[in-house]
């Protein structure tokens, strides 16, 4: 190996560059660095593994190529950082922000305790929970309500409860006070 070699590899251990591409089907992305343009290379996720993380970068998002041994086509896209381009979202020391393309936003601030998720005109929120979900707390709700069985309140149900005092008939009985 040569003098010559070993600054190319030198110079390309750590790279800022650019997404170019992205391959969702492959999980690899292409990096533009200089006059570089490397294709097929993994990017860095939070996890991998038996828990894991899907989040693919975006085709303008700034990254840090690490390519060992000084060999691009051996790198690994670290992604991730902020820039004129794409500035932070937040400012703040106590939240945790998470945007999306679409204007969606999900902030959960550990200072005030407050989890907040802002959908965009037309967003739904599905939860799917087989067992069931609990919720600790005073619920406030804005808008119409749909249950498609039941609903008990402090043992009473709404749908099989009974007014005593009534005597049966085709009357209707008053509004509620």
């Amino acid at each position: 190996m040569n003098i010559t070699d070993l600054l190319r590899r030198f110079d390309n251990l750590i790279r800022l560059g650019n997404i170019a591409a992205v391959d969702h089907q492959a999980a690899r992305c292409t990096v533009s660095s200089g006059g570089l343009r490397i294709p097929n290379l993994p990017w860095l996720a939070l996890r991998a593994a038996g828990s894991s993380d899907w989040d693919p970068p975006t085709v303008g998002e700034q990254c840090i190529l690490l390519s060992p041994s000084g060999e691009p086509a051996q790198g690994i896209a670290l992604i991730g950082l902020y820039s004129q381009r794409h500035p932070a979202p937040s400012n703040s020391a106590t939240l945790r922000r998470r945007k999306y393309p679409d204007g969606a936003v999900i902030d959960y601030d550990h200072a005030s305790h407050t989890l907040t998720a802002t959908l965009p005109d037309g967003g739904k929120a599905k939860l799917v929970a087989p067992g069931g979900v609990s919720i600790l707390g005073a619920v406030d709700i804005t808008g119409l309500v749909t249950v498609s069985e039941d609903v008990i309140a402090a043992g009473i149900s709404l749908v099989n409860h009974v007014h005593g005092g009534v005597q049966g008939g085709p009357s209707n009985t008053g509004a509620p006070q």
